[in-house]
This record gives structure tokens, C-alpha cells and sequence, in this order.
């Protein structure tokens, strides 16, 4: 799992019949530069931190046949808490 920063959505007229319902975001993974493109099914803003889950993790999530999905918001950060002598 990863922790990121939502920093768009993604807008598309078209998709993919197999994708559910969701909005595709641009997030900024914590600690790095590398941005990812994570369907959200939860509804997140632009700003908010999130748990993003990735691979084969992030498609069995879905009922039935699994979507071409392989990176999943499921979660919104409300908070983090670090234990003394542990970095972020």
C-alpha cells in the first residue's frame, strides 16, 4: 500500500464498459515525485492524502470479473500518527 496526495481528477468523455462507477485522479505518492493515476471509488478532493492499493490487489477488490484496474483509493487519511524514532 501506498500513501499519496491527490493532485487532479482525470476527465474523460469515454471509457471502457468493464470500469465501475469512480472517478480517475492524478496522486502524488508521499516521499517521492512519481505520480500515479488511481480510480477512486470513494470520492476524494484535491488535496486530501489517501491509501492507495496496487496490482492484482486493487482489481480483486471488485466483485465478479476483475476491472482494468491496478491502482485503488481505499482510503482517506485523517490523520497519521508516527511512533517515536520511526520516520514517515
Amino acid at each position: 500500500m501506498l500513501c499519496a496526495t491527490v493532485t487532479g481528477r482525470i476527465w474523460s468523455t469515454k471509457r471502457v464498459s468493464e470500469m465501475p462507477a469512480g472517478t480517475i485522479l492524478d496522486v502524488v505518492v508521499d516521499g517521492s515525485s512519481s505520480h500515479l493515476l488511481v480510480f477512486d471509488p470513494l470520492g476524494c478532493g484535491e488535496g486530501e492524502r489517501v491509501i492507495v492499493a496496487t496490482g492484482s490487489v486493487a482489481a480483486a477488490w471488485f466483485p465478479g470479473k476483475p476491472p482494468p484496474i491496478d491502482a485503488l483509493v481505499i482510503g482517506i487519511v485523517d490523520e497519521a500518527s508516527v511512533p517515536a524514532g520511526k520516520s514517515k
